[in-house]
Parts: C-alpha cells; structure tokens; sequence
C-alpha cells in the first residue's frame, strides 16, 4: 500500500469526508461490516485497514495529519442503529480513550496535526479532557445542539506534547 499523509483512525462510514476516498488518507476502523438501517439505507463500514486505535500498526511518526473521531456513546444498545452507526465505548472507555489520543500523537509526524472530534450527548469534554490530559490549540462546536466539539492539538518537537 502506497504510503498516505493523513489517517482517520476509527473512519466508520467515512460521514465526515467530503471526498469519502480520499487518495490521501488511510481509513482505518476496528470493524469491517454492512448493515441496513431502520429506514432501509445501507450502512457500510469499510476500511482500507481493520485495526484497533488503542494500538495502530504504524511506526512512529506516520502521518502529517490524524483525525480521531471514536466512538461517543456508551449507553445503549448493541444492536440499536446509533450503535452501528457510530460504534460503543467499552466500560473501559476512559483507557481506552487516554491510549486512543496517545497512539494518535504517536503516529504524527512532528509538528502534525491531530483533529480529535467528541460528541458530549452522553460524556461532556471536560471529562474527556481530563482523561486525555492536553488541551487543544483550538476548536468549534457543531451539531443540532452545539453538542460536537471539533478540536486541534499539535505535535511539537516529536515528544506528543504541545
């Protein structure tokens, strides 16, 4: 595989891309699978890479920009269509979410960029920022209800620190 600039590191159904096959950008997601929603669209999950972002197969210092959109909800169903849309958090979410962020700065190339987007419906970002112990350059709140935080972050000097 020809090596790419940027990675999407949990890209699910690729919603957020404009160009959703972006010759520049690995997609990568822990799942690889289809579904038909409740109003008979179809769902497809489909990464060029099927992996974890708690521990991603790239070496250091991979990629010029890492977007980081994991999965934001942890009370609901499996099966429900918010699930399969967007994915679960794990109870060990906050883990989880701590070493997804640093596998992130891990893969960035020094003075790369980190887009890391979080919807507060269910866990608001102050926790989040807390767990993952940096504070962003910047951000903008999106969404219905202001509910989606889009957020920058840097990495500076190769160390993952800002």
């Amino acid at each position: 595989m020809k090596k790419k600039k940027i990675l999407d590191a949990c890209c699910g159904s690729r919603m957020c891309w404009f160009d959703k096959n972006n010759s520049m950008t690995t997609f990568m997601d822990i799942r690889n699978e289809e579904h038909t929603l409740c109003d008979g669209r179809t769902l497809k999950i489909n990464p060029n890479i099927v992996g974890d972002f708690r521990n991603m197969p790239f070496p250091n210092n991979s990629f010029y920009l890492v977007l980081f959109d994991p999965p934001h909800l942890n009370k609901l169903g499996d099966s429900s269509w918010l699930a399969k849309k967007y994915g679960k958090l794990l109870p060990t979410w906050e883990d989880d979410i701590r070493c997804g962020f640093e596998e992130c700065m891990r893969v960035l190339k020094p003075n790369g960029i980190l887009i890391f987007k979080w919807n507060e419906q269910q866990i608001s970002i102050n926790k989040i920022l807390t767990i993952i112990k940096e504070k962003p350059l910047f951000g903008h709140t999106s969404g219905k209800k202001g509910k989606t935080i889009w957020m920058c972050f840097i990495k500076n000097n190769g160390n993952g620190k800002i």
